[in-house]
């Protein structure tokens, strides 16, 4: 293994750190003082600012549009995106990397107007009574004989998305008689029956809300499925494996700025006559976050190293569920251990420290929870081996 950065790799973080220092960190403050409620084109600066530094549409392919990069070109932007509060990389172009199995024409209708920064789409899969399990779902869709149309019924929770979401990538069952076959299906929030129910405030304030969604007898054609009748569940996984690497990645990102806002309060804060970075219940908890900031960067980096050479899917889950592990688990501690440091300006959201400790919370739950890493890593351990898990 060689993580040294080639130049066109060291472009693209310069890129990302940019992008993230002049167009987000100046507008985290806004957003957090609005609530994360804000006008409609307050987000657009960004959008356009994102295709401007050629950062839309990164993980998708080239031939449908994206930029092409590889898993740990992502992650190099990722650690850059984790940099800063608000979700506010939410805003940049781009879309689920499931929109690659889409047809001519809905690539012409989802894939490229989200490339353009002019839709974004959700990922309807969690209800309020299937999260970890996505075989409890039980939102269906029934073939009409007649019209040849599919007709829809469910409730989704956290449907994620920033202001401009307005089609869903409905995670159901096609229901045939006895047989259940997860399906996804494109579905405009404009069709009759599609209504949003209730969008609840959240501990942290993002970009993205998390509404939820209630679909009654939704007509949608045949032309609507995405990627294959029976194949949501091969399809969303493919998803939850990228989201879980960028995770890490925004994570071990978050870290490093914490630590830095930390170091450079701490060297200059002085109480007793001495700066605070010189007692060691200062300078030992942000020691400790090193150490995890740098394990969490590697096991990412790893991951996606993996990733890129072709190694066993499989065991890229595998790598994909430790590094979200760690690195959410870990970058939680650092946020408190940095609220610690800072006292009372610690809890005040102006600063930093206060908005990634209710922002980093959510990195333990979402995209599964840290319980079902923890069960991905045992059955790795059993069936792949400990030395291929580990090493």
């Amino acid at each position: 293994m060689d993580f040294a950065l080639s130049a066109e790799q060291l472009d693209l973080q310069g890129r990302a750190r940019a992008f993230v220092s002049d167009v987000l960190q100046p507008r985290e403050t806004e957003f957090e003082r609005a609530g994360g409620r804000v006008p409609r084109n307050w987000g657009d600066p960004i959008r356009q600012a994102a295709i401007d530094a050629r950062l839309h549409g990164g993980a998708l392919p080239r031939e449908v549009g994206g930029q092409g990069w590889t898993v740990m070109e992502q992650v190099l932007v990722h650690e850059q995106l984790g940099q800063s509060t608000g979700g506010l990389w939410s805003y940049i172009p781009g879309a689920y990397n499931v929109l690659i199995h889409a047809d001519p024409d809905q690539r012409r209708r989802y894939l490229d107007p989200s490339l353009r920064g002019e839709r974004t789409g959700s990922y309807a899969i969690t209800e309020d009574g299937a999260g970890s399990d996505a075989r409890d779902i039980r939102a269906t869709a029934v073939r009409d004989a007649a019209t040849g149309e599919y007709v829809l019924n469910g409730q989704k929770w956290f449907v994620t998305g920033p202001d401009d979401t307005d089609f869903m990538i409905f995670h159901c069952h096609v229901v045939d008689g006895e047989a259940h076959r997860p399906t996804l299906f494109l579905v405009d929030y404009d069709t009759p029956g599609v209504t949003l129910r209730h969008d609840p405030d959240y501990t942290h304030t993002f970009a993205d809300r998390h509404p939820q969604f209630v679909l009654s007898d939704v007509r949608v054609p045949a032309s609507s499925v995405l990627g294959g009748v029976g194949r949501a569940d091969e399809l969303t996984n493919e998803w939850f494996v990228e989201e879980r690497i960028h995770i890490g990645a925004r994570c071990a990102g978050a870290m490093e700025r914490l630590l830095n806002l930390a170091v450079e309060w701490a060297t200059e804060r002085v109480q007793f006559g001495e700066r605070i970075y010189d007692f060691q219940g200062v300078s030992f908890p942000l020691a400790d976050s090193a150490a995890d900031a740098a394990a969490a960067r590697l096991l990412t980096r790893h991951c996606a190293w993996l990733a890129d050479s072709g190694a066993d899917r499989k065991l890229v889950h595998a790598k994909a569920s430790l590094a979200k592990l760690f690195a959410s688990e870990a970058a939680w501690r650092c946020a408190d251990r940095v609220v610690q440091v800072f006292g009372g300006r610690g809890y005040m959201r102006e600063f930093a420290p206060e908005r990634f400790l209710r922002e980093l919370r959510v990195d333990r739950i979402w995209e599964g929870t840290s319980e079902i890493q923890r069960l991905i890593i045992a059955r790795a351990l059993e069936k792949r081996g400990v030395d291929r898990v580990v090493g």
